[in-house]
């Protein structure tokens, strides 16, 4: 069986792949992820392909420096209305984002891919609807403050698989997904390759 690599600094996607009982490496890539998407946003690339397209640079550029491995890239994109949002970088921008989504549905894209010796041989997006219940301003503050600089490690402010869901009414799509990594298309194509017990 060949060597995974996760393309990935984040903790949440290596919890779901230990969790799941998967031997892996973790490997950041060093893109620059918004000089990528920005020509993308002028083309009005759909949000769903510019996760694709961000989860297979990240992917490429670490396969292309350790050859002979599996490398799993990802990457979420939340689209809200006509827009694309990014993390926020103060927790006065966190107050404002759940002010904006407050009571409204946002989409989740998550997107993961499969390259080897710098070609991509398998990619999936999946896409998850997010509703968020009427957050009164008062409720965002004390809830801004129990989780702290946390929420700015996400793109929606929030981690579902914490306090995060009590901010919603409800879910469309997986756990895993909605967290950022989707798991069982990836666990079924990591069997078809006999890169894992199957």
């Amino acid at each position: 069986m060949r060597d995974l690599i996760l393309a990935s600094a984040s903790r949440h996607r290596a919890k779901i792949l230990d969790d799941a009982g998967l031997s892996f490496g973790q490997i950041v890539s060093d893109l620059d992820e918004r000089a990528i998407e920005a020509p993308l946003a002028q083309a009005d690339v759909l949000p769903e392909d510019r996760a694709l397209i961000l989860a297979e640079a990240k992917a490429v550029d670490v396969s292309e420096h350790h050859t002979g491995n599996l490398v799993i890239g990802c990457d979420q994109i939340l689209s809200f209305k006509q827009d694309v949002l990014h993390k926020c970088r103060n927790m006065e921008e966190a107050r404002r984002r759940l002010l904006q989504l407050s009571g409204k549905t946002h989409h989740l894209h998550s997107a993961v891919v499969l390259v080897e010796n710098g070609q991509t041989i398998w990619r999936h997006v999946t896409n998850c609807a997010m509703t968020m219940r009427k957050l009164s301003p008062g409720f965002i503050g004390r809830h801004l403050s129990d989780v702290g600089e946390a929420a700015l490690g996400s793109v929606g402010t929030y981690q579902i698989e914490g306090r995060g869901i009590q901010l919603f009414d409800s879910m469309e799509g997986d756990m895993f997904s909605i967290i950022g990594l989707p798991l069982l298309p990836l666990l079924d194509q990591l069997r078809q390759l006999e890169a894992i017990d199957g």
